[in-house]
C-alpha cells in the first residue's frame, strides 16, 4: 500500500509512522487521516511490529488542521449543515486507543491543535526541546476541542490544568508540558528518536506481544471504572488466560535460566477469547 501523506517504515520490529507533509508542517487533512487509519491498521495486524513510533517530517510534528484541504471536513458555504460529522481528529485517536501495540508520539516540533490531540491516547510522549510551540487552541479559531481530548487531557494533567490550557487556548513549550506531566520527557532534537526507540526496544525486546496488548488495554480501559473490583476482575480474566500458555513457561524459564525471553505467542490470532472485552453486549443475549 502506498501512502500519499505519510511514511510507514518497519525496522527491528518497530513501525515508524512520519507525518510527510514538511512543506506545510505536517498540517492535518482527509488523506492523512485516511493513511494514519490504514497504517494503524496495518501495524496492529502484523506480528512482526511490536511497538509504533509516530513523528514528523522536517521541522513540525504538526501545525493543525489545514482548512484548504478539508482538515475540519467544514460544509460549503451556504450548504446545509450536516446532521453530523464525525470529527476526523477522533477517528485517528480512537483508533490508537484499541491497538494491541504501544504506541510512542515523538514530538519533533510544533504541534497545535489536532498535532497534539491526537497524541493524547499514545502511551508515551516525548517532545524535542525545539518543540516550543504546542497548544489546544480551539476556542481561538471559534471553534471547539476535539481528538478526544476532553477525555484524555484530565486525565493525564488533571482537570484544573486541562481547563486552563483548553479554555485559554494559549501556547506552552515542551519544557512547561514536561512539568504538568502531558510529556514523559524532553530531550535535545538529535536526542529524540533515539531515546523513543530505545524505549521502544525495551518493550520489543523484553516483553510478551499478548502481555503487552492485554496490559496497555486494562491500563486504559480502567480509567473509567468506578471500583477496584472491575480492575481485580479484568486482571483475575487475564491471568487465567496466560497461565500455562507458552509465554508464560517462557517467561518463567528464561527468569530461571538467566537469559533473555523469547516469546512466540502472536496478537493476530492469539488473543484470549474475551478480548476485546469493551465490545461485549451490555446485557447476555436470552
Amino acid at each position: 500500500m502506498k501512502f500519499e501523506q505519510i511514511i510507514y517504515e518497519v525496522d527491528d520490529r518497530i513501525a515508524v509512522i512520519t507525518l510527510n507533509r514538511p512543506e506545510l508542517l505536517n498540517a492535518w487533512t482527509l488523506v492523512m487521516m485516511q493513511n494514519i487509519l490504514d497504517a494503524l491498521d496495518r501495524a496492529d495486524n502484523d506480528d512482526d511490529v511490536r511497538v509504533v513510533i509516530f513523528t514528523g517530517a522536517g521541522r513540525a510534528y504538526c501545525a493543525g488542521a489545514d482548512l484548504s484541504a478539508g482538515g475540519f471536513r467544514m460544509p460549503d458555504e451556504g450548504a446545509d449543515k450536516p446532521k453530523l460529522v464525525r470529527d476526523t481528529a477522533g477517528r485517528v485517536t480512537l483508533r490508537i486507543f484499541d491497538m494491541k501495540k504501544p504506541v510512542i508520539a515523538a514530538i519533533n516540533g510544533p504541534a497545535v491543535g489536532v498535532g497534539i490531540t491526537m497524541t493524547m491516547a499514545m502511551d508515551v510522549r516525548i517532545a524535542s526541546e525545539s518543540a516550543t510551540k504546542i497548544g489546544f487552541i480551539f476556542n481561538r479559531r471559534g471553534i471547539v476541542p476535539e481528538g478526544c481530548c476532553t477525555y484524555f487531557l484530565p486525565r493525564i494533567v488533571g482537570v484544573s490544568k486541562a481547563a486552563e490550557l483548553i479554555l485559554t487556548g494559549r501556547l506552552f513549550t515542551a519544557r512547561e508540558g514536561l512539568e504538568m506531566g502531558l510529556f514523559s520527557r524532553v530531550v535535545p532534537p538529535e536526542e529524540l528518536m533515539p531515546t523513543a526507540k530505545q524505549i521502544a526496544h525495551e518493550i520489543a525486546d523484553n516483553t510478551s506481544a499478548i502481555s503487552t496488548a492485554l496490559a496497555r488495554q486494562m491500563l486504559w480501559k480502567m480509567l473509567t471504572e468506578d471500583h477496584p473490583m472491575s480492575a481485580h476482575i479484568l486482571e483475575s480474566r487475564s491471568l487465567t488466560a496466560m497461565f500455562g500458555s507458552d509465554d508464560t513457561r517462557e517467561g518463567g524459564a528464561a527468569f530461571v535460566e538467566k537469559r533473555p525471553p523469547c516469546f512466540t505467542m502472536k496478537p493476530s490470532t492469539q488473543m484470549p477469547d474475551f478480548y476485546p472485552w469493551w465490545n461485549e453486549p451490555p446485557f447476555p443475549e436470552k
